[in-house]
C-alpha cells in the first residue's frame, strides 16, 4: 500500500516513525515495504533511530538561539509528563498519547501536581519551603544556565546545613512550577550528570505574589487554573517541532550534526510503500480477564445503484476482493458489533472504502443484529460480508481502491532504484531508461522537458566523432 497519509500538513509516516519506531499503519500489521530513491530498511530503520535518539538536551543548546520557541515546547511537555521526556523520540510518543487522551475543549495543566510535603515527611513544610526557596535563588544567580546537581547543592549548603533536606528537595522539585520560574531538570547526555536551570515562564501566566507553588495542593489548583494546554495548543506545537526540528533544521555554528535530522526525515518520508504479511496468527488472544477471539473478514463490493443482481452474479463475475483482515472481537460479540468493527476497519485501511457499509444481512443470512457471532460462526474462521461503497463497481474497483499502480518500464536512475516506486520520472528519448526527475535535479514545480537525455547518451553524443 502507499502510506501517504497527513495530519495538517505533516507527514504521519515521519511523525509516527518518530514516536512508535513504525509507520502510521503498523497498527495494521504494515512494514517497509521498498523505498524509493534507493532506500533501503536497513538505511530507514537507522533514519528512525537517529532522529528518535537525539537528545533534547543538545537540541535546547544549539537551537535555542535561532528558535526561543523550542526550548519552551521542550519543557512544556517535560512538566507535564510523569515520566523523563530524555529524547526526541520520547517526546512526539508522549505527544501523541497525550493529544489520544485530550478532549477536544477542554484543557488539562502543564504541570505535575503532587505536593512537595509528603504525608510521612521528617521536614516540616516551613523548612521545605526554606530549602526550595535557597535553591531557586541559587538558580537565579547563574542567569539561567544549566548546573549540575552538585553545584546547586554546594550553593544552597552555605544556607542550609541539611544535606538530606537538600537532596530530598531537588530530587522533588524537578520540571515543578515555584513562584514566577520553572525549574528544569535534564539528564546531560554527554556527562551524564543531573543538570537543573531557570525558566522564566511569568509571560505564560502572571504570578503576583512569591508563593511556593508546590509547597501545598491548594497554590498547585491556582496554578493549574492558569497554566494549560489545550488540544490545539499541542497540535501547534507539534507543528513548529515537525517544521522547525525535522524538516528546516538550521543548527548553529559548531552543531552542523544537526542536519543530520532533515538528511533522515527525508529517508523515512521517501519511505512510503508499505507491505503486510497475512501470515497465521493465533485464534484467541488473551487480554486481561476477558478473552478475545479472531476472525478472518474480506467484503464483497455491491454496487448501489444495482442492488437487484443476486449475489451469484457478483461471484461470477470475479470481481476481485481486498485480502482477508484479521478481526478481533470480544467472545460476547454480537452480529451488530463485528459489522460495526468491519466497517472501522475496512475503512482505516483503504482510502477508497471510507465509505463502506456493510450490507443488512448479506450472506449472514437472517441473523438478527444482537445474536453472538461466535455461536454461528466458528473462531479463527474466515468471512465475507457484503457492502456497499457509494460508487460504480468493476473489474478495476479494487486495483483502484488498494492504489497499485500499473506503470512499468525499464527504470535504472542514478540513486539506484531499479523498478518504478511511485516517483515522478522522465524517459530518456535515446535509450528511453527512467530516471527520478529529483535526481536529475527538475523540480517538481516544473513540467519535464519535451527533450530529456541521461547523462550516458548526452556523453556519447558529445564523444561521437563528427560525421562527415
Amino acid at each position: 500500500m502507499n502510506d501517504t497519509s497527513q495530519k495538517r500538513g505533516m507527514e504521519l509516516r515521519l511523525v509516527n516513525g518518530i514516536a512508535y519506531s513504525e509507520p502510521w499503519f503498523g497498527r495494521w500489521g504494515y512494514k517497509f515495504g521498498r523505498g524509493c530513491f534507493g532506500v533501503t530498511q536497513s538505511m530507514y530503520q537507522k533514519a528512525i533511530e537517529a532522529i528518535r535518539s537525539m537528545p533534547l538536551y543538545l537540541l535546547t543548546h544549539h537551537i535555542a538561539n535561532s528558535n526561543h520557541e523550542i526550548p519552551s515546547i521542550f519543557s512544556r511537555y517535560q512538566t507535564l509528563s510523569d515520566h523523563s521526556l530524555v529524547t526526541l523520540g520520547d517526546l512526539f510518543h508522549y505527544m501523541l498519547e497525550l493529544k489520544s487522551r485530550l478532549p477536544h475543549e477542554t484543557c488539562i495543566g502543564s504541570f505535575n501536581t503532587s505536593t512537595l510535603v509528603e504525608t510521612n515527611c521528617r521536614w516540616s513544610p516551613k523548612r521545605i519551603e526554606m530549602a526550595t526557596r535557597v535553591i531557586v535563588e541559587a538558580l537565579k544567580r547563574t542567569e539561567f544556565r544549566w548546573i549540575s546537581r552538585q553545584e546547586v547543592r554546594d550553593a544552597a549548603r552555605a544556607y542550609i546545613g541539611d544535606t538530606g533536606l537538600l537532596d530530598f528537595v531537588l530530587k522533588s522539585l524537578g520540571n515543578h512550577v515555584v513562584g514566577n520560574y520553572l525549574v528544569r531538570r535534564s539528564l546531560n547526555p554527554v556527562t551524564k550528570v543531573l543538570e537543573y536551570c531557570l525558566e522564566d515562564i511569568s509571560n505564560v501566566y502572571p504570578c503576583n505574589h512569591e508563593e511556593l507553588v508546590m509547597s501545598s495542593s491548594s497554590s498547585s489548583n491556582k496554578v493549574k487554573e492558569k497554566y494549560k494546554i489545550t488540544r490545539g495548543q499541542l497540535m501547534k506545537d507539534m507543528i513548529c517541532l515537525y517544521k522547525y526540528i525535522l524538516i528546516d533544521t538550521k543548527p548553529s555554528i559548531g552543531a552542523e550534526f544537526l542536519s543530520a535530522i532533515p538528511l533522515a526525515a527525508r529517508i523515512i518520508l521517501d519511505t512510503k510503500y508499505l507491505i503486510k504479511d497475512y501470515g497465521e496468527v493465533p485464534l484467541h488472544v488473551e487480554l486481561g480477564s476477558k478473552e478475545k477471539c479472531n476472525l478472518y473478514c474480506t467484503i464483497l463490493l455491491r454496487n448501489v445503484n444495482n442492488v437487484g443482481h443476486d449475489r451469484e452474479y457478483y461471484l461470477n463475475n470475479d470481481i476481485p476482493m481486498p485480502p482477508y483482515e484479521c478481526i478481533t472481537l470480544k467472545s460476547c460479540a454480537t452480529i451488530n458489533d463485528l459489522k460495526l468493527e468491519v466497517e472501522r476497519n475496512f475503512r482505516e485501511i483503504y482510502w477508497g472504502l471510507r465509505s463502506f457499509v456493510v450490507q443488512p444481512n448479506g450472506n449472514l443470512m437472517n441473523a438478527k443484529g444482537n445474536e453472538m457471532v461466535f455461536g454461528m460462526i466458528e473462531v479463527g474462521g474466515k468471512l465475507v460480508l457484503e457492502g456497499w461503497h457509494g460508487g460504480e463497481i468493476g473489474i478495476n474497483t479494487v486495483e483502484q481502491i488498494c492504489e497499485r499502480d500499473p506503470k512499468k518500464g525499464i527504470v535504472e536512475c542514478i540513486c539506484g532504484t531499479k523498478e518504478y516506486d511511485g516517483e515522478r520520472m522522465v524517459s530518456c528519448d535515446i535509450c528511453e531508461i527512467r530516471q527520478h526527475t529529483r535526481c536529475v535535479r527538475i523540480p517538481n514545480d516544473e513540467e519535464v522537458p519535451h527533450i530529456f537525455l541521461c547523462k550516458r547518451c548526452e556523453q556519447e553524443i558529445v564523444l561521437f566523432p563528427s560525421l562527415p
